[in-house]
């Protein structure tokens, strides 16, 4: 808002300047034209004293002559303005009246006219832009803020004026959509540990009772050897039923952690390539990769385009994050599982025996100690294509790695 009012403050001061300056020159200018037309009337009479003699000149004819008087007492003696000429050897003063230039004062009437208008306008748009723009904005500055600390309840509502519309809307969906994630994350959370303490309180009581059989074979409770080979086996009943809770907790832990929903429909695939290639041939020409981008034939293909763009997405960041920065190579081919897609690095140094475990959650392969990262990529990317009836896979061939998703045609 300071910028603003300094902007505004400059407009004012330069508009002034315009005004003031064109005035002084408009002034100037009929400063020095103002003399001009009763001059040439009072040459054209002397013109005709001369020739024709005072008794020739008709006042009533003259536009700014009013008296025209021969040297004598009261020769020097006059309220008006006057011009004295010498003509066949006789001193005549001419009276007259300086009317004003009405062409000069109409030109300097329009020119402030028209300034004044424009600086109207200027200064409306300045306000209007101020108003409806500016102070709106203010009120939305703070939003992204409050969605870092977690304040997703409050609602960005749009103004009459619509400025900000895709904007706003497009800001109001990030904070439901980060809503409902908090709130399927703490749903989740809550029956995961609700599962968890259920079974650590089933464990404890076959625990229990290994403990005691232990404890009673450690005492020599049982002399008897059969009695000894029950309580084994119970022993080992009871680890087997340990061994099944512990099974559950691992199945739980491995369940579902990411709420990826797809919305089936239907885009083409020049669309798809069009949305990755506006972003990355700007975004790898900075960093100096060479981008390839093969060639392709159009055809429709089924599934969400938003998160067809986000795992192309995906597969692109892994590429440069990964790869040796020189080449990077965006290819298609057309086979009867569907349109393969796939995303070509140079620069691979992952291990072939860790190319199966790549699309596991969390797991970082070998090449990625320097590297900032989640290891949830390539997982979400899969889960996704299976979401969308579609597959991803990968292989590495002489330090070119190359990850392949496959889309269904329509």
């Amino acid at each position: 808002m300071k910028a603003f009012r300094k902007l505004f403050a400059s407009a004012f001061i330069w508009i002034s300047i315009v005004f003031i300056g064109s005035n002084l020159l408009l002034k100037s200018m009929n400063t020095a034209e103002s003399g001009r037309p009763y001059r040439v009337e009072i040459d054209r009479i002397a013109f005709q004293i001369e020739k024709n003699g005072l008794n020739s000149i008709d006042l009533s004819e003259c536009e700014y002559v009013n008296h025209i008087g021969t040297f004598g007492e009261e020769f020097y003696n006059s309220d008006s303005d006057y011009v004295i000429c010498e003509i066949n050897g006789i001193l005549y003063r001419f009276d007259y009246e300086a009317k004003q230039d009405m062409g000069n004062k109409k030109m300097i009437f329009m020119v402030n006219g028209i300034l004044a208008v424009m600086s109207a306008v200027v200064f409306a748009v300045l306000f209007y832009i101020y108003e409806e723009v500016l102070r709106p904005f203010e009120r939305f500055k703070n939003v992204p803020y409050e969605l870092s600390k977690g304040n997703l309840t409050i609602p960005v509502r749009e103004n009459k004026n619509r400025f900000f519309g895709r904007f706003l809307w497009g800001i109001d969906l990030l904070r439901e959509s980060m809503e409902q994630q908090k709130q399927r994350e703490l749903k989740l959370q809550k029956e995961k540990k609700t599962i968890l303490l259920s079974l650590s309180h089933d464990i404890k009581t076959p625990l229990s009772a290994i403990k005691l059989y232990a404890k009673a074979l450690s005492k020599g409770l049982y002399s008897d050897t059969e009695k000894q080979r029950e309580t084994a086996e119970k022993i080992n009943d009871k680890a087997d039923e340990i061994e099944h809770y512990v099974s559950q907790i691992m199945a739980a832990s491995r369940e579902e952690f990411l709420s990826l929903e797809v919305e089936e429909g239907e885009f083409y695939l020049a669309d798809l390539v069009q949305n990755i290639a506006a972003y990355y041939s700007e975004k790898l020409a900075l960093v100096k990769t060479e981008f390839t981008i093969g060639e392709y034939q159009n055809c429709l293909i089924s599934g969400d385009f938003d998160r067809s763009v986000e795992v192309l997405q995906n597969l692109m960041e892994n590429a440069m994050k990964y790869g040796d920065g020189k080449r990077i190579d965006l290819l298609f081919s057309n086979e009867d599982e569907g349109v393969f897609v796939s995303v070509r690095n140079s620069g691979c140094t992952l291990d072939r025996t860790e190319l199966p475990h790549v699309f596991e959650s969390f797991w970082r392969g070998g090449n990625s100690e320097k590297t900032e990262g989640s290891g949830l990529g390539l997982y979400i990317c899969r889960q996704l294509m299976h979401k969308m009836g579609g597959d991803v896979f990968g292989g590495i061939k002489e330090g070119v790695i190359e990850i392949v998703a496959i889309f269904r045609r329509v």
